[in-house]
């Protein structure tokens, strides 16, 4: 652990000009083309159309806010969005979820204040793309959040870890997943893989190098800072948001 603490130490001093860069590039991308979004809204919906109720807004212009998208927790129309580009072989991105992330659920999701949408992405080889698609197809089973727990909840300290085919079972077996057969089968749908690789690719479209990253309303964050980081983040947004 104290390796881990060490490197997320050294990273930090990166992660704030690697966050005001990819703000830079955000704002550019939307502001040029609109790319950005249509891209993101293309992967996070496993490739079937949805029609983002407010995430065009130049306050908030990644958020999807699309009802059908089974990767986010949270109302839809909630003043901010909190969106997590990550990877589930990333150890920060483990440490996000185990440390920090069940607070943020509990005093900003649970409460209606912020939505939670995660964006997978495949930083670190195929084992990522195939833990994408896991996570996909246990999302369609309505089983996102205790599948992601799942999987972070056993990565090692300070590598990354091995996903097989037979450990992502496993961990479907553990999120309770209601159809396992149908589990297993997705893991070779050419649709979720094809919407996975796209999520990736549309992450470095928008500038984003490493994860975890997030982005919420027209500020974003590097790493898997502490909660009080987080805090501040979402706290600002929804002062800028307003009373709803």
């Amino acid at each position: 652990m104290q390796v881990l603490k060490r490197r997320l130490r050294n990273a930090r001093r990166l992660n704030v000009a690697l966050a005001v860069a990819a703000v830079f590039l955000l704002v550019v991308a939307i502001a040029g083309s609109g790319s950005g979004k249509t891209g993101a809204a293309r992967s996070a919906t496993n490739g079937t159309a949805g029609t983002p109720s407010g995430g065009t807004d130049a306050a908030d212009p990644i958020a999807l806010r699309d009802p059908k998208d089974p990767l986010a927790v949270g109302d839809v129309d909630a003043p901010v969005v909190l969106v997590e580009f990550a990877d589930l072989r990333c150890p920060y991105c483990a440490l996000f979820a185990q440390q920090t992330l069940p607070a943020l659920l509990k005093d900003y999701v649970d409460t209606g204040k912020v939505r939670y949408e995660f964006r997978d992405v495949a930083f670190f080889g195929d084992q990522s793309v195939d833990a994408a698609v896991a996570l996909r197809a246990a999302a369609e089973q309505g089983r996102f959040m205790q599948y992601l727990a799942a999987v972070y909840g056993a990565a090692p300290e300070n590598k990354h870890p091995d996903l097989s085919r037979k450990k992502l079972i496993a961990f479907a077996q553990s999120a309770g997943v209601p159809d396992m057969a149908a589990f297993e089968s997705d893991l070779d749908r050419k649709d979720l893989r094809d919407a996975a690789n796209a999520a990736t690719s549309d992450a470095h479209q928008l500038g984003i190098t490493s994860v975890p990253f997030f982005v919420a309303g027209d500020q974003a964050l590097s790493g898997a800072q502490p909660l009080a980081a987080f805090r501040q983040l979402l706290d600002s947004q929804l002062a800028k948001a307003g009373p709803r």
